[in-house]
């Protein structure tokens, strides 16, 4: 993990522990928080950084408000998961045989719906159905590297 950045309001240096979930920009605490929050522009650090290039927002729904650019940082980014493994997802039979389960399929809405999702996400992993599930689509995701194989 990196060390924290300098604070975009007040300029303390190494402070900014936190970020604006609406822009990324970093702060440092409550108090310049809510002074961002006055003035704060819900634009992605890629469209900034776009303008600052001169190349300008590409069109489309993808870069509107609420774009994964504007939720994801820097950092979160290496851990994206690529469009052609999410659709592999949506082929896998053991997937969708999980996702018949009712319990399954309302601890997931519980998740989508909560505010603390990290926290939540602990707890159900506590659940061995769930468990089952995420085990499921991380090898579907980053399915293991055969180690120890010997080739025939």
């Amino acid at each position: 993990m990196r060390a924290p950045g300098p604070c975009a309001e007040c300029g303390a240096r190494g402070a900014a522990r936190y970020r604006c979930p609406r822009c990324g920009t970093a702060y440092c605490s409550v108090p310049c928080c809510r002074t961002h929050r006055e003035h704060c522009a819900p634009e992605s650090r890629r469209e900034r950084q776009r303008e600052a290039t001169g190349q300008g927002s590409p069109p489309g729904p993808a870069h509107g408000p609420g774009a994964l650019e504007d939720i994801l940082s820097e950092e979160d980014e290496q851990d994206r998961v690529p469009l052609q493994k999410l659709k592999l997802l949506g082929e896998s039979e053991e997937l969708r045989a999980l996702l018949l389960n009712p319990h399954l399929r309302q601890l997931l809405l519980t998740i989508d719906k909560a505010r603390d999702k990290s926290s939540l996400m602990r707890k159900f992993m506590q659940e061995p159905l769930f468990v089952e599930f995420a085990d499921c689509c991380l090898g579907i995701v980053e399915p293991p590297e055969k180690e120890n194989v010997l080739p025939e």
